[in-house]
């Protein structure tokens, strides 16, 4: 279905895309600072939960809910803050996303206990949410078709460079200050991106863009997506045949079916169903899901692999993954050019097929793997991610009509999300399993001395994290080999979730096939400003 759009005065539309206001890269330029700081947060804030737990005496449970609060807050209302954007317009939904989360951000930095943190971190969430499918929507109606990739490949660049940043900013500014610093830094570049996008950014509607707004659906998609998540989160505590794990899959199964039937007879539905007659669309957004199962579920054992096995700082830690978030940065822009050229379809295999020989790759890491190994292993990850980033989201975006541009960048950030929760626990459950089988056995082979169940139970929950139970006032001997025992059982079961993640990402290549170039891109800079 093409979008119908309502077009400007030849005048008018010159001076939108020369002028400062709706310039296409100014525009770019403003919607990546705002960008920038949500997915800066996204890896800054791991860094200074050790530092929040001391500091406000929060339990293991209640760290949690400083990561789980924002990660529930954000995947639920992505599609709903995108259909927000359609309806309202994408720049004022923008703008309020960036006030929002930097408001958010210091009253974080301002409370005095971990209740207000974990309410301010959902805070963070929902604007975060406002933000990042308002972005894709901007790009889409400001840059012409043949320009769009390599605003999206730029995008994509900002987003590797600020995900690389948050463990090294984040680390230095624990160190040097403290854990308000890492909220309080939101704050400045919140204002600039504020300003800068109340002077640059310019609004743009389709013609025939929506008029009600689906409550009903609201209700059923964010009650599925919470049961989901929800479940996806607790499953490795729990368990997968828990009932109140099944309770929630049933309840988000439930949601879901009712919301697809709803969304049929409603007049102007939240998600309209007929966009998934697109095969490029639906095979993009199952794209989307494959990737970030594999990215985010396999990165998920790697810091835990530099950090507990290495015995690397945090920051170490993220130094020696920049040879991964820069070969993002490079490859971005560089793959936008080649999706614009030759069409995203091969790019996008190229790309999932590298990324799957490098998951199969890091599957043969070792306790000893030096430095070299790893970079050249890390490389080739970011090499292949950078096509997919780019041309899965031109894909989905770009098969959308404009009127629905803000519910199918709201599309793309949820598949993200769900693939990344999925991918964590599903390869959580195969580490966890991988070490229940062997570290027993591993432990008896090493003649170290027996240990109860509740003692076994207990080290096998430390070593599905890499963390050695050695013995407070063990021999040297008996420290080193209780540390080997359980990194050697650390990394046959991370061994064990990359070769998942790499069947996986061979499986994205397959799905990757059936995409191709944006049947409606052509129509976002034409859009009319309002």
């Amino acid at each position: 279905m093409t979008s119908q759009i309502a077009f400007t005065k030849e005048s008018d539309l010159a001076h939108g895309r020369t002028g400062r206001r709706g310039h296409p890269w100014l525009t770019l330029f403003a919607v990546a600072i705002g960008v920038m700081m949500v997915t800066l947060d996204g890896t800054i804030v791991a860094v200074a939960n050790p530092a929040i737990q001391k500091d406000l005496g929060a339990s293991l449970a209640e760290v949690q809910w400083i990561t789980n609060g924002y990660l529930l807050a954000l995947a639920v209302s992505l599609i709903t803050a995108g259909k927000l954007g359609d309806r309202f317009g994408h720049r004022q939904t923008f703008l309020i996303g960036i006030a929002g989360f930097a408001l958010s951000s210091a009253a974080i930095g301002l409370s005095s206990g971990v209740g207000l943190v974990i309410g301010f971190r959902v805070a963070q969430g929902v604007f975060g949410a406002l933000l990042m499918p308002a972005a894709l929507g901007l790009l889409r109606a400001t840059f012409p078709a043949e320009k769009l990739n390599m605003a999206i490949g730029i995008w994509g660049m900002v987003i590797g460079a600020s995900t690389a940043a948050g463990p090294i900013v984040g680390g230095l500014l624990v160190e040097h200050a403290n854990w308000q610093s890492v909220f309080f830094i939101n704050v400045p570049v919140g204002v600039v991106a504020l300003l800068f996008g109340l002077f640059v950014l310019l609004d743009h509607r389709a013609e025939n863009a929506p008029r009600s707004f689906d409550l009903i659906g609201v209700v059923l998609l964010s009650g599925g997506m919470f049961s989901l998540i929800w479940a996806l989160i607790k499953a490795a505590e729990w368990g997968w045949a828990d009932t109140r794990t099944l309770l929630f899959l049933g309840a988000s199964a439930v949601c879901f079916v009712v919301f697809a039937v709803w969304e049929t007879k409603v007049s102007e539905p939240l998600i309209p169903l007929w966009m998934f007659r697109s095969v490029p669309l639906s095979a993009g957004t199952v794209l989307m899901v494959l990737m970030a199962f594999a990215f985010m579920g396999g990165l998920f054992f790697v810091t835990f692999y530099l950090q507990n096995v290495h015995g690397m700082r945090p920051v170490d830690s993220g130094l020696h993954l920049l040879p991964l978030t820069g070969m993002m940065i490079v490859a971005s822009p560089l793959a936008g050019a080649a999706i614009t050229k030759a069409g995203p379809r091969l790019p996008l295999v190229a790309g999932m097929a590298a990324t799957a020989v490098a998951c199969f790759g890091m599957a043969r890491l070792t306790p000893d793997t030096g430095t070299l190994t790893m970079s050249l292993w890390f490389a080739l990850l970011g090499l292949g991610l950078a096509p997919v980033m780019v041309g899965a989201t031109e894909v989905i975006v770009g098969n959308a009509p404009l009127e629905l541009s803000g519910v199918a960048g709201g599309l793309q950030q949820a598949a993200m999300q769900v693939g990344g929760s999925l991918g964590t626990a599903v390869l959580g459950a195969v580490m966890a399993a991988k070490v229940g089988n062997t570290f027993g056995d591993n432990w008896e082979r090493a003649q170290l001395p027996p240990l109860t169940p509740e003692q076994l139970d207990l080290a096998q929950k430390g070593v599905q994290v890499g963390i050695a139970p050695v013995p407070p006032g063990a021999p040297e001997p008996v420290a080193r080999a209780v540390a080997a025992v359980a990194h050697d059982t650390f990394v046959s079961g991370m061994s064990t979730a990359f070769t998942v993640a790499g069947a996986v990402a061979v499986l994205a290549a397959v799905v990757a096939c059936f995409t191709k170039r944006g049947e409606n891109a052509a129509a976002g800079a034409g859009a009319a400003h309002i």
